[in-house]
């Protein structure tokens, strides 16, 4: 596995070939990160919503490309992250978390967890006036970056979510049981994670997208 600081010298060389060099800043715990999936049917919906498929194909415009999903090999074994550039590749992702819920057979009572956790990112000064553009009469920021810069920035947020404590990520607000699976002390597998970059807010200097996983919990 690359170290982030391999990680970041190769957004630094995208960078300097026209990537918009957007930055990791932070993550952090909104009042309600996490919401709990307590049927299939629910589940579903859920991974339906991540990739943009089914009712909720109406959201997948141009920018879903930017979205970073995990993937699995056919022998559910091992996950990587990538891209996708169609409707088809997506559908087959939702297709292979299919048999990976068959094989990890979750337990509903005791709880799949979906986690929404806020990644925070800034852009250099003057890079922002850069960005901006016009869009149907309206005044707006194209963000382009290359493959290797989006995954990049997946790393990076993939890397703060595993360290929260010695990041000193604000956790104190949440419940008991919640502030357990911030530590991820009661998580077990990972069934699915996402970043979804075709949904960002961006204000202030700071553009703000979500990391979204679906945890199997350990405990009632």
């Amino acid at each position: 596995m690359e170290s982030l600081r391999d990680v970041r010298r190769v957004m630094e060389r995208e960078a300097k070939k026209g990537s918009c060099p957007l930055l990791f800043e932070r993550i952090g715990f909104g009042e309600k990160p996490f919401q709990f999936i307590l049927s299939e049917e629910k589940l579903d919906e859920v991974l339906a919503y991540l990739l943009r498929l089914k009712s909720f194909r109406q959201y997948a415009e141009k920018t879903v490309i930017n979205n970073v999903y995990m993937d699995l090999d056919m022998f559910c074994k091992k996950p990587q992250f990538k891209r996708t550039h169609s409707i088809m590749e997506r559908e087959g992702i939702y297709a292979r978390v299919q048999r990976y819920k068959k094989k990890l057979n979750p337990d509903y009572e005791s709880g799949l967890c979906l986690e929404t956790v806020r990644c925070i990112f800034t852009l250099p000064e003057g890079e922002a006036e850069k960005c901006r553009m016009t869009h149907e009469g309206q005044e707006t920021y194209a963000f382009i970056m290359s493959n290797k810069y989006i995954l990049g920035l997946f790393t990076h947020c993939e890397a703060a979510r595993k360290s929260v404590v010695p990041d000193g990520v604000e956790y104190g607000h949440l419940a008991e049981r919640e502030q357990k699976t911030a530590l991820l002390e009661n998580v077990g597998d990972v069934l699915f994670q996402a970043l979804l970059l075709d949904d960002v807010e961006y204000g202030d200097g700071r553009l703000c997208a979500n990391l979204h996983t679906i945890y199997c919990l350990n405990e009632k």
